[in-house]
């Protein structure tokens, strides 16, 4: 078992939670934070109990983007720098092998179970695009988001000109990409970034609440595939979508869980649906 330095990781029945651990740095992000991050994430996956993770920061933010060290050693290089962790080599999701998903943030898309942002203060830069990566955000009520691309010189990083637009739309993207203004979480809920606004203080909760409630109702394979179909889909044509969701759809009508899905509803009783077994 992987000992981490830089984030707890922690499994409650069908719910995991990693939580940025860098409060004094308001959970600036390192090589090794992010490195920890994808390893715990491939624990997720391979632990059949789990039905999706909760990725937080302790303390008082989510997450305040690159370490600033790291940020002065590539301003000094004039390029990326960085360090690997071979004991914390992981390739977590994308059982499909697609070459979309094999950059970070983006390989948060090829995971195989949801993976909720709690946002729960500060949430900025890389960390900004980690939560925007994520499958849904919580977000409290006193969180704020900010992009800080744009007064470090830069351009918009990591996947967020794909992403972001997709969520909010072109204008409200280089809205929040040009102006590097302070986002509230009404205003992040009115653009449709944020899913749920919570009480300060209540953000992961909500997400590990909401992760419980479909561990009893929704089958793990289901939650896969439409997870599969959505991102897949949002590259590609219409025509091309249906074909293989129909290919899709006939594969989950000879499965055991529709059997056991319709079995539940006509016996008025809990579904118990298989766990995902992943080498």
């Amino acid at each position: 078992m992987v000992e981490y330095a830089e984030i707890l990781f922690a499994v409650d029945g069908p719910v995991a939670t990693i939580t940025i651990n860098r409060p004094a740095t308001l959970n600036a992000l390192t090589d090794l934070t992010q490195a920890e991050i994808r390893h715990a994430l491939d624990q997720s996956e391979r632990n059949a109990e789990v039905i999706g993770t909760v990725l937080t920061g302790a303390g008082r933010g989510f997450c305040s983007g690159v370490d600033m060290n790291a940020l002065g050693a590539m301003s000094a290089a004039g390029k990326r720098v960085g360090v690997a962790y071979e004991h914390l080599a992981a390739n977590a999701g994308n059982p499909d092998d697609d070459p979309n998903y094999k950059f970070s943030p983006a390989y948060f898309l090829g995971l195989r179970k949801p993976l909720l942002a709690a946002v729960n203060g500060a949430c900025a830069g890389l960390g900004f695009s980690y939560a925007t990566f994520c499958d849904m955000r919580f977000m409290d009520r006193t969180a704020r988001i900010v992009s800080s691309f744009s007064p470090r010189g830069l351009i918009a990083e990591h996947g967020t000109s794909w992403m972001l637009p997709r969520l909010i739309g072109p204008a409200n993207a280089l809205d929040i990409f040009w102006s590097s203004r302070r986002v509230d979480a009404e205003d992040a809920y009115r653009m449709g970034w944020a899913n749920r606004l919570c009480a300060p203080g209540a953000a992961v909760q909500d997400a590990q609440d909401y992760l419980r409630a479909i561990a009893g109702t929704a089958a793990p394979m289901s939650l896969m595939m439409m997870k599969r179909q959505v991102y897949r889909h949002l590259q590609r044509e219409l025509g091309a979508s249906m074909r293989e969701s129909n290919t899709w759809m006939d594969e989950s009508l000879a499965r055991d869980d529709f059997k056991e899905g319709v079995a539940s509803f006509v016996e008025k009783r809990p579904a118990r649906f298989a766990r995902l077994q992943i080498e």
